[in-house]
């Protein structure tokens, strides 16, 4: 690894976890684009972040989420 890449890696990795999330799909979506969304798509995820706007619905963070799923399953 080349000491560039190597201080690159080591100031990401010093970087928040949300920070480094959005970084990391960044570099993805710089080697493979992602699909277009279809119209109809485009219109659901719209209306989802309206009614999150709206306070209609509440966010949970995904940690949460999957603690509840896997919890049967312990």
């Amino acid at each position: 690894m080349s000491s560039t890449l190597e201080e690159l890696t080591a100031q990401a990795l010093d970087l928040p976890p949300e920070q480094r999330a959005v970084l990391a799909e960044t570099l993805l979506e710089s080697i493979e684009p992602a699909p277009p969304l279809s119209p109809e798509w485009e219109a659901e995820i719209a209306q989802r972040i309206a009614e999150v706007d709206r306070g209609e619905v509440t966010c949970r963070p995904w940690s949460e989420v999957m603690q509840e799923l896997r919890a049967p399953y312990r």
